[in-house]
């Protein structure tokens, strides 16, 4: 007994040595959980309160149950916005990571002036998407210098924005070019990652380039790409900002986009109920799909 009671007084100062440096860093991190849940728990939570209401101008919300789902699954506009969406997402998603690969291996390479090299490579992400969207909108006009690239070659105009078929392929364009520079270095630090040892014990055994990188490179940056693919994915999935100042979700709401549906609701025609149910619903897609994600791609990583 005496010898337990002394264990316990010997345990005490470690004790206060451990827990003194763990109030010390919650007070580092206090004022940013306390932002985040002011700006970001907290509305979240009364968007999906106000999803189950009717927002009047005079500030008065009436519970209406389901209503506004019901609203949502039965409109035409939504299930448009869903698909253009969806498109938009199966285009940018696979888009981005293999651009950002690809440069990312570039990026990688010990050449003069590669430091220069990477900081233009990273220049779109801090770029204003709204002035981006607006010289992007000029250089893909039907006179723009798109259409007079592809001229040399004999090809005819291209309505890159205004027709339907083509419109979000080219504003998938856009995204790509605006987002690979921020996927291209987090790519990069997974390749930096990778220790030297194991691409030379595959040269070794006879591996070539190809090889090495396939079954050496490829699988040591899964955890990277996984990464990669759900903040495209999401990304993807909130799109407005670039369609709101290219194309306004025309023509003829061709690319009309789920948050410009929510955007339209609440900002346009005030039913903010309605759209809060649309973001609550914009939340659920997001969230389930980064899981299933995480769940096929991120098992058993290595």
């Amino acid at each position: 007994m005496t010898a337990l009671i002394a264990n316990t007084l010997d345990e005490r100062p470690a004790r206060r040595r451990i827990g003194r440096p763990s109030k010390i860093a919650f007070l580092f991190i206090a004022p940013y959980l306390f932002f985040f849940v002011i700006f970001r728990i907290i509305p979240a939570l009364s968007a999906i309160a106000l999803s189950f209401g009717s927002y009047s101008i005079s500030g008065k919300i009436d519970f209406v149950g389901i209503e506004n789902y019901q609203r949502l699954f039965a409109d035409p506009l939504f299930w448009n916005a869903l698909g253009v969406t969806a498109l938009y997402t199966a285009v940018a998603v696979p888009g981005s990571v293999i651009f950002s690969l690809f440069m990312a291996q570039l990026a990688n390479r010990s050449i003069r002036g590669m430091r220069v090299y990477r900081t233009l490579f990273f220049l779109p992400v801090v770029t204003s998407l709204v002035a981006a969207g607006l010289v992007w909108r000029w250089i893909l006009s039907d006179n723009g210098p798109a259409n007079w690239f592809v001229g040399l070659f004999g090809v005819p105009p291209i309505p890159w924005l205004t027709s339907g078929d083509t419109v979000v392929q080219s504003l998938a364009i856009v995204g790509i070019w605006g987002g690979f520079g921020y996927f291209m270095l987090i790519i990069l630090a997974g390749l930096l990652a990778i220790p030297a040892e194991f691409d030379e014990a595959a040269k070794v055994d006879g591996a070539n380039a190809w090889q090495r990188y396939w079954h050496v490179t490829l699988p040591q940056l899964r955890p990277t790409l996984l990464v990669v693919v759900i903040l495209s994915f999401i990304g993807s999935f909130q799109v407005f900002d670039l369609i709101y100042v290219m194309t306004s979700g025309g023509p003829v709401r061709s690319s009309y986009s789920l948050v410009f549906f929510l955007y339209d609701q609440g900002f346009h025609y005030f039913d903010f109920g309605f759209a809060s149910a649309a973001g609550v619903i914009l939340f659920l897609i997001t969230f389930g799909v980064s899981a299933i994600q995480r769940r096929l791609f991120g098992d058993n990583q290595s």
